[in-house]
Parts: structure tokens; sequence; C-alpha cells
């Protein structure tokens, strides 16, 4: 990790840069894979998973027999550690419905807002390096709480042509059945195009590389939403003299594990605990198993050194992370002032880990500075908000003259017109 000390504020942007390839690079690679599953459909896409996955599949579509099988193949303990993080994620995203509200705003004029599900979403799975079984409690469980009619499950399955049986587990546990070994932006493509076996759907949601990212934010061209643009993982961490370097390291390295284009930043006004805690990094990563990726994504990531607490406030607005570890002695000293970040986590005792798997929060966020604009995947996610309104004879008699004034000052007859027979019709 670069070491930064004592950085001038108009040298924030440059120094918190993220390791990506320029979005106009990645689109070249992107538009060509989009243009062809919109033209050719499934074969475009098994021609392409071919390429990048290296199986040689005939059809798209996971079996009922696949899906079985995968349920003997995962462990009671992990289907008890799967059942706890549904448990506590259902009842975070749970508490999030709302109640109609109406109300009368004059006398006679009601309005209010309903939720209602989208009625088709597509769920994109990692499932490259590391098979991201828990993005799909985190995607399907709100989506099932939203009552979405129709969701799609899209995931890369492996050289053998298979998908990690604890990914297929857990979506036959939530109740999704429609799963389809597609990954990478042709996955992206069947979606928001459709194609003989993937259906159309309406919003796409998960996170992915690169790719994934900038295929998503294509399609939206096309009519498709999306949940964000979420690409690889991010973590800034603030540490003080109250961290334990321990902790902290092993937070840092959670991140850098997830690929070679992650991004971890330190920041602490305390040196000697920034060193501390370099020195723990450094003996913690050659026991990783994935410890070479996390090597490479450490290449991408800095500690910061600055002189005062206004400054950390500052850079973790202006770098907005995905994911946020305020580990000091008094993390509310921060938290009223932090206005962009994805997910925050106070305390000693908080790792980032218990967010990405199982404390309720969702973990799919906005990264690359995204946070800026966007919230996390929550229930509002897989919902829109439709408003309502009623106006009896006495409505029209308080509103009516309101509306006439100014239809009439906009030049618009119509719409003044749309009143006055109203209001004549009574007399």
């Amino acid at each position: 990790m670069k070491v930064l000390k004592y950085p001038l504020q108009s040298e924030y942007s440059k120094i918190i840069a993220r390791p990506t390839t320029s979005f106009e690079l990645v689109e070249e690679k992107v538009i060509p894979i989009l243009n062809l599953v919109r033209k050719n459909g499934d074969s475009a896409i098994l021609e392409f998973s071919h390429k990048f996955d290296g199986h040689n599949l005939n059809s798209l579509s996971v079996t009922e027999s696949e899906i079985t099988e995968a349920a003997l193949l995962v462990t009671e303990d992990l289907k008890k550690a799967i059942q706890v993080a549904i448990d506590n994620v259902y009842a975070f995203h749970f508490s999030q419905k709302e109640e109609i509200k109406y109300i009368e705003t004059m006398p006679g004029v009601t309005c209010w807002r309903k939720s209602i599900p989208i009625q088709k979403v597509g769920l994109y799975i990692p499932g490259g390096t590391a098979p991201l079984f828990s993005t799909v409690i985190m995607l399907g469980v709100p989506a099932i709480l939203a009552g979405c009619e129709e969701i799609v499950l899209c995931t890369p399955a492996n050289k053998e042509g298979k998908i990690n049986p604890v990914i297929l587990y857990v979506a036959n546990l939530l109740g999704i059945k429609s799963i389809f070994k597609a990954g990478g932006a042709q996955a992206i493509a069947g979606m928001a195009f459709g194609t003989e076996s993937l259906p159309k759907v309406y919003k796409i949601f998960g996170p992915g590389n690169q790719y994934v990212t900038v295929a998503k934010q294509i399609v939206t061209k096309y009519g498709v939403a999306i949940d964000m643009p979420a690409g690889p993982s991010e973590l800034m961490v603030i540490a003080d003299h109250s961290s334990n370097p321990v902790f902290v390291a092993a937070d840092l390295l959670s991140q850098t594990e997830h690929g070679i284009d992650s991004q971890v930043i330190l920041v602490s006004l305390d040196e000697q605990i920034t060193n501390k805690i370099k020195s723990e990094v450094e003996r913690q990563l050659v026991l990783l198993s994935r410890s070479a990726i996390a090597n490479k994504a450490l290449e991408n990531s800095k500690i910061i050194l600055v002189k005062t607490n206004q400054e950390i406030i500052l850079l973790i607005n202006e770098y907005a992370p995905e994911h946020l570890i305020l580990a000091v002695s008094d993390p509310e000293v921060f938290t009223d002032k932090i206005i962009n970040a994805g997910s925050v986590f106070l305390g000693h005792f908080t790792p980032e880990s218990a967010g990405d798997y199982a404390s309720g929060t969702n973990h799919t966020l906005p990264t690359n500075g995204y946070s800026k604009a966007y919230s996390g995947v929550s229930l509002d996610s897989f919902i829109k908000k439709v408003t309502f309104q009623k106006i009896t004879e006495e409505g029209i008699k308080n509103i009516g003259p309101t509306v006439e004034i100014m239809a009439e000052n906009e030049f618009l007859d119509a719409h003044k017109n749309a009143v006055t027979v109203r209001l004549e019709s009574m007399k």
C-alpha cells in the first residue's frame, strides 16, 4: 500500500482515483456483445460463454435435477448459516414496508401514494473467482418481499458447465426457479432484450466487474432500469490510536480478495497506528488462499495521513466509499457529517463482512463514487411509487379556480377548460 503523508485538499480527487479502465475503452468491448445477443439471442450468449467461461453448453436453463442435486452438496452448517442470514435480511427489509397515507391537501382533495412491485426483475449473481451466493440473498429476499411476479437469475457456469451448488440452493430456498447459466455483459444483454430462453425484464440488479457495470449502464438506453452502477469492490477505513491493527488489517484484506481491481483506503491522523496496520496487512496477506489477488489489489490501495478530523470528513465525502468502517474510539464524531457512503460500519467490532453476509443490511451498494447520488439496494429498489388522487364536487370548487388561473397564465386553454366545464356543470 502506498503511503501518502498530509496531501493538500486540492490533491484529494487525484490521490483517491479508482483503478478502473475508462468507460469508453470498456464500452468498445461491451457494445458488440450487446448487439450480437440482441440479434442472435441464446446462440450469442452460448458463444460468448464458451469464449469467456470455457464451457460448451447447448442450453442456458438450469434443470430441476441440477437444483435437487445442489441441495445435497450443501453442508448442514452452511444451510443453518444461510437461514440466519435470510432471517436477518428479511427482518431489516420487511421494516422498510410503508403503509398508504391518505392526505387531504384541502377539503375535498385527497392524495395518496401506493407501492407497487416491479413485475419482472433480473438478478445478476457474480460467479467467477468467487461465487457470491450471499448476493442471491441480498437481491432475492427484497424481490420476494416486494412481490415481484417474475424473478430471473443469471450467473456464470464454470468450465464444466455447472453453477456453484450453494447459489442454486439459496435460489431454490427463496423460491426462484428461473435460473440461467449466463454471465458477464452477455447475461445483462439477455435480460435486457430477452432471448428464446431468457425473459426480458424491466429492471436489472446485481454487482459485477467493469464489463457488467458498463453493460448495465448501456442497456438503460433501451428502456431497461438498473439498480445502480456497482462495479469493483472498495473500502475506506478510518483508524485512530484505539484501533486494533489486527482487526483493521483483516478488514482491509477482506475487500482486496474480491478482485485485482478492488481498492482499499486507510485514513488516519496517527502515523504510528498506520505503520502497525501496514505491518499486520503484510503478515496476514501471505496466509490468505487468495493472496495473489489481494496483493494485486493492494497495489491500487493507499494509506493517507492527515492532520485533522475535518480533513478525514472531506476525504470520506470526496471518495464516497462503497463501504466505510469507522474503527475509532468515538465513531459518532463522524456519523452526522458523512453524506456520501454506501454503507457505514461503526466501532471496533463491526466488520464489513458482517454486512456482506448476515447483519441485515444489503451488500449491493454503489461503487466508484456513485454513492454521491445513488443508494444501495433496498425494498424500495423493487417497487414503484404510484400516486393517486380523488376530488369531490366540494374539492373541485375549492381547487378549480387555482387551476384555471395557473393554466390560463401558461396559455394552456384546454387545461383550464377541463376544470371550467366541471365548475359550470354544478351551477
